[in-house]
């Protein structure tokens, strides 16, 4: 039996990887534009993690959070030390707020916010509702400071997360997508005639995006 179970691909694979890394990302879900195509060429993505990170930054706002992602990944730049609870939550992202159940575990681990009221104090960053913000501002550093915080350090910290945790993405939706990406960009890999055959026919109302496509399929002969 031949048939290959999309679902079953190796998520590690360093082959499809080298795809992303060189940015050839035409006719892969979600990582078909040009800016994409830098981005990831920057970032060198080597798992799946990244890809995920991709995603989610890559978008009005959180954009301008990419090339410290960048410098930490590679080494650049140093990965700052908030405190113990925060790094650890913020490891796979290089100490950068990326996704909304980040900025959750930190309200809920270090300050002590109950994840219910953690999630309506996300929603009230990103709207900048201040005075939902301004209700959880105290207990978020009282639990801070129930840590041994002190209270200088734990205000730094809230500012922070104002700062950045209204950027935050839904790990969920971006880690889904990420895996489809890395599927079609799989397929594209080992399967190129059959996949690009396949992305063409899909398109094949559309002018522009044939062209483009063809124009790919040339440059992979």
């Amino acid at each position: 039996n031949d048939r290959l179970d999309i679902e079953a691909v190796d998520l590690a694979d360093p082959t499809v990887f080298k795809l992303f890394q060189r940015g050839e990302t035409r006719g892969v879900f979600q990582f078909e534009s040009g800016g994409m195509q830098d981005l990831l060429m920057k970032m060198v993505p080597d798992r799946i993690e990244d890809l995920i990170a991709a995603n989610a930054l890559y978008r009005p706002g959180p954009m301008e959070l990419i090339p410290t992602y960048c410098a930490r990944k590679h080494g650049r730049e140093k990965v700052p030390e908030v405190h113990p609870i925060m790094d650890a939550i913020l490891k796979e992202t290089y100490g950068i707020m990326v996704y909304q159940e980040q900025v959750m575990q930190i309200f809920n681990q270090l300050g002590g916010i109950e994840l219910s009221n953690a999630y309506k104090l996300i929603k009230a960053i990103s709207k900048k509702t201040v005075d939902v913000i301004a209700k959880f501002k105290p207990d978020f550093i009282k639990g801070v400071m129930d840590k041994g915080v002190p209270r200088e350090k734990a205000d730094e910290i809230f500012d922070f997360i104002l700062k950045f945790g209204g950027y935050g993405f839904n790990k969920s939706h971006s880690t889904r997508y990420a895996v489809v990406a890395f599927q079609t960009a799989y397929m594209k890999t080992y399967h190129p005639v059959e996949y690009m055959t396949a992305v063409l026919t899909f398109e094949m109302g559309d002018t522009t995006k044939m062209v483009e496509y063809i124009d790919e399929c040339r440059r992979m002969t």
